[in-house]
C-alpha cells in the first residue's frame, strides 16, 4: 500500500535541489528558518518574478503557457510551483478545465547560470513532473531546464533512475524534518558560494578523532 502524507506534512519542492546540493544548507533553511541573502539569490529571484506570475498565461494555436503553477504529491509528500508548464495540444493528452481537446504537460524550469554537473536542477524538475503526473492522471517522459547564463534549454529524460533518487531523498527529508535533525556537513568548495556559509559555519562541523586530538596534544 503507497504511503499518504497529510497537507500538513508537505515538505517544499523547491528544498529538494537544496538537500542535493547540501543536506545542511536544506535543514538550516526547512528546519531552522534560517536565510540569508547574496548577490547570486538576490538575481535568482529577479529571475523569477516573471515565472511565477500565475496570472500570466498564454495561448497560441498548439501551445498553452502557464506560469507558477501550484503542484503536489499526496504520495511524495511535496508541494510548490513550477516555473512553467508548456500544454502542447496532442490527441494522447489530457483534457484542461475550460480547454478543448487534449493537452501533453511539459514543465520548464528556469534557472540562472549555466547547466551544473550534479543533479540538483534536474531532481526539482523531475520531482515537479512527479507532481504533475500525479495530479493529471498522465506520464511526462520528459522536461527542460532553461539556463539564463546560455540562453539555452537543456532536455532532461525523466528517467527510472531520476525518479527513484527523488523518492529516496524525499524520504530522508522527511525523516530529518519529523526529527527536527540538522545534519553536520564536512567543507567543501561549494560552501564559498553559499549565502548561509556565516550560519552554517562548515568548519566547526569537523570533528577531530579521539586518537588524533590525543596525538596533536601529545606533540605540541
Amino acid at each position: 500500500m503507497t504511503m499518504e502524507y497529510k497537507e500538513e506534512e508537505y515538505l517544499q519542492l523547491s528544498g529538494i535541489q537544496h538537500f542535493e546540493f547540501c543536506r545542511r544548507q536544506w535543514a538550516l533553511i526547512h528546519i531552522e528558518q534560517q536565510w540569508q541573502e547574496n548577490i547570486k539569490t538576490m538575481l535568482g529571484n529577479i529571475a523569477h518574478e516573471n515565472c511565477h506570475n500565475d496570472t500570466m498565461k498564454e495561448k497560441r494555436k498548439d501551445l498553452i503557457i502557464t506560469r507558477g503553477l501550484r503542484v503536489s504529491s499526496r504520495t511524495l509528500g511535496v508541494a510548490g510551483q513550477c516555473d512553467v508548464v508548456e500544454f502542447w495540444s496532442d490527441p494522447d493528452g489530457v483534457m484542461l478545465s475550460g480547454r478543448e481537446g487534449r493537452w501533453k504537460p511539459h514543465p520548464v524550469e528556469y534557472k540562472l547560470g549555466k547547466s551544473k554537473t550534479i543533479d540538483a536542477d534536474r531532481l526539482q524538475l523531475c520531482c515537479q513532473a512527479m507532481c504533475l503526473e500525479e495530479m493529471l492522471c498522465c506520464d511526462i517522459a520528459e522536461a527542460d531546464i532553461f539556463y539564463h547564463e546560455t540562453h539555452r534549454r537543456e532536455k532532461v529524460a525523466l528517467t527510472d533512475e531520476l525518479r527513484n533518487k527523488v523518492k529516496s531523498m524525499l524520504r530522508e527529508m522527511h525523516s530529518y524534518y519529523s526529527k527536527g535533525y540538522t545534519p553536520l556537513t564536512k567543507p567543501k568548495s561549494g560552501c564559498k558560494s553559499c549565502s548561509l556559509i556565516e550560519i552554517c559555519h562548515p568548519q566547526l562541523c569537523k570533528v577531530m578523532p579521539v586518537a588524533s586530538y590525543y596525538k596533536a596534544f601529545m606533540n605540541g
